[in-house]
């Protein structure tokens, strides 16, 4: 409870007098009332009298009466206090011992246990929210099995701490788990449930294990039981194996300085990618890619592998002709084909551009032992801008009455143009009010127009596809500029811009002509040593500016190297209908040596690549000249396969060059002459010679 401390100021009641008192009535007051309360009087009452006195200049002085009347206090302002009021029985005597004792209690005991329990249980976690036991799991196997198959991986993720009810409390364990889950081992294969490697033969690592081989094999589960606890199992893999390829390259890492025996194998960290991808997309290992597509089932895929075709991959397929697609997948209906085609105009077709260069040296050579970087640029776009032509025909004749709609969509829109221009004839300036007035009763005439039928809402969702697809195709075919296309918009030019173009390209030949002169006059003067010297040298002010340009560039490197980490996890969403929940498309890029089977560079998670993404690869180049390939390689930890991708770079290593003289380390004769004459002078000192006095 908050009480206010605050009471009005009164001088008459001070004084005891009515408030229509007069001047000598007020001063007969004070002086009555100094008698008594007068500090030097034996009845005298310091504070009382303080109060008298204010009383009476609030009412005789000017300033005092101004101040009281606005304020409430003949001094003028004050500031306001306020109390807090506590219970009564907290401030007795007789509970003062209970008091203390909940303080205690409160400050001493539930206070610090609660902070630990919240600190004992964030030290368990890892910044990738990873327990550090599964962790250290992860370390122990990787570094005892440098050759990790896919299965052995599976199994490994399976055993994470995160599955055990020991380590997890969210882990539920269910009587009927002993009933359904020997007859799901006995549905798969490859379980090895009776292997003796702990913690993998441990109950909980069975199970997950088992679960994870029902999901890439898409084995329906009891929605009561099972599946509640495959889903949890899915949602925290890819965390899990994420970890799994950090531990992998650290020890890397690790073995390259020597602080550990056997390095991992470049296969081990692509089967952790790899199972990734099976995860997300429910595939087994040699599951076709195909697969990913929805109503595609394994016994269509017979018609995908004839005599007359071979269709393995998502790219063949999507490059078909609309009419062999179409009879190749009879057996869907017009809704599913056309699912099937919009999933594929949605997946990602990643562009990656490779270059190669050593920053920082004015030498573009790459000499032993130097820091070679490596920027990859990937460019992403939707499939359907890379294939409009297979996917146009599809989207727009796809029934008769997506076609009576776009009639209409374009009498209306006729109608429209033609109602702007007769409003723009008539009002003129303003025409942005017109058009608003042309768009509230246009909408009312095209619903007049359609009338409503039952399937009405259906055709509109078809409708708006189709348009975007041809305005994608439309927006390419400008953009391309090719055939008649490109001469019509040629034709269409202002006769302003046809002349703004031809000016512009004589002085582009006059500027070339003129560079060819300079080539040919530089060509034909002999270099000397003399015209060496000539050249005028750089001044104080250009080495600052080159100073200044080096900073900036190594300031924009330094934000490059973080740029990742700063961004935003959100790129597109990945369609996978039997993972649990979204999942956003992610990359993994990396610099690979598939001669030796090492990693070269630590993989670098990507996962804000929306349309484009820079990252930059750093690694030393081999201490030995010679001529050497690398590979670049581009993961998805979504897509299964069709969508990973590799590039070859070769180095070419030169000897490093042998400095042996700098211009710091070189002193002339008469800097060495001045050093002399300063060690001299150092020791000729008046206090260092006896023999002299004495002479």
């Amino acid at each position: 409870m908050i009480q206010l401390d605050y009471v009005e100021y009164d001088p008459f009641l001070e004084l005891g007098i009515d408030r229509g008192a007069s001047a000598g009535e007020i001063k007969r007051a004070y002086r009555k009332l100094s008698l008594v309360y007068h500090p030097d009087r034996e009845t005298g009452d310091p504070k009382k009298f303080m109060r008298i006195a204010k009383a009476y200049a609030a009412l005789t002085d000017e300033e005092s009466r101004k101040n009281w009347e606005e304020f409430g206090n003949p001094d003028g302002p004050e500031a306001t206090k306020f109390g807090i009021a506590l219970p009564k029985w907290i401030v007795e005597r007789e509970n003062s011992m209970w008091v203390l004792a909940v303080y205690g209690l409160v400050f001493m005991i539930i206070l610090p246990v609660v902070v630990g329990v919240w600190w004992y249980r964030s030290i368990k976690f890892s910044g990738d929210k990873v327990l550090l036991d599964t962790t250290r799991l992860y370390y122990h196997f990787i570094n005892k099995t440098p050759n990790m198959i896919l299965k052995r991986a599976a199994m490994i993720l399976g055993a994470s701490c995160e599955f055990d009810r020991m380590h997890n409390a969210e882990i539920i364990e269910r009587p009927t788990d002993n009933e359904e889950l020997p007859l799901l081992i006995k549905q798969l294969q490859n379980v090895q449930e009776k292997n003796r490697e702990r913690p993998l033969c441990f109950a909980y690592s069975v199970k997950a294990r088992a679960l994870m081989l029902a999901h890439f094999q898409r084995i329906p589960l009891n929605p009561d039981t099972l599946e509640l606890d495959q889903k949890y199992l899915l949602k925290k893999c890819p965390y899990l194996i994420n970890d799994m390829v950090n531990i992998c390259a650290s020890l890397v890492a690790m073995a390259m300085s020597g602080r550990v025996s056997q390095v991992p194998r470049l296969e081990s960290m692509e089967n952790m990618m790899k199972l990734s991808q099976m995860v997300i997309q429910a595939l087994d290992e040699k599951s076709s890619p195909l697969l990913q597509l929805p109503h595609i089932s394994p016994d269509m895929l017979r018609h995908f592998m004839t005599r007359k075709r071979d269709i393995r991959h998502i790219k063949d397929f999507i490059s078909m002709k609309d009419e062999d697609r179409r009879a190749m997948l009879r057996g869907l209906t017009d809704g599913e084909y056309l699912d099937v085609m919009t999933v594929c105009a949605h997946l990602p077709h990643v562009e990656m551009k490779v270059k190669t260069e050593v920053l920082g040296e004015e030498d573009a050579t790459i000499t032993a032992g130097a820091l070679v970087t490596v920027t990859v640029t990937l460019t992403r776009k939707d499939m359907g801008e890379m294939f409009e032509k297979q996917f146009l025909p599809v989207l727009e004749g796809e029934s008769a009455e997506i076609r009576e709609l776009e009639g209409d969509h374009k009498e209306d829109q006729d109608e429209k143009d033609n109602d702007h221009e007769e409003e723009e004839e008539k009002q003129g300036d303003q025409i942005v009010h017109t058009e608003n007035k042309a768009k509230s009763w246009e909408k009312n005439k095209k619903a007049k127009k359609k009338g409503g039928g039952g399937g009405g809402g259906k055709a509109k969702k078809k409708v708006k596809q189709v348009y975007q697809w041809k305005a994608a195709a439309q927006a390419k075919a400008e953009s391309l500029g090719h055939g008649a296309g490109s001469a019509g918009d040629k034709a269409s030019k202002s006769p302003k811009r046809e002349k703004k173009d031809k000016e512009e390209e004589d002085d582009e030949a006059e500027a070339e002509e003129g560079s060819d002169d300079e080539n040919n006059a530089s060509e034909e003067d002999d270099v000397t040593e003399e015209a060496d010297k000539s050249k005028p040298k750089k001044s104080d002010h250009d080495e600052d500016d080159d100073d200044d340009d080096e900073w900036d560039s190594y300031k924009m490197e330094s934000k490059k190297e973080n740029s990742l980490d700063t961004k935003l996890k959100e790129s597109h969403l990945v369609h996978c209908p039997y993972f649990s929940g979204e999942k956003q498309e992610a990359w993994w890029v990396y610099v690979a040596d598939r001669k030796r089977h090492l990693l070269v560079t630590a993989p670098v998670h990507i996962c804000s690549l929306k349309t484009e993404e820079e990252v930059e690869l750093k690694f030393s180049a081999p201490s030995k000249p010679g001529h050497f390939q690398y590979t670049v390689v581009l993961r998805s930890d979504s897509y299964y396969a069709d969508f990973d991708q590799s590039q070859n770079i070769k180095l070419d290593v030169k000897e490093a060059k042998v400095i042996e003289d700098h211009p710091q380390w070189d002193i002339s004769d008469d800097e060495d002459k001045d050093k002399e004459n300063e060690d001299e002078t150092e020791d000729d000192s008046d206090y260092s010679s006896e023999n002299d006095e004495s002479d």
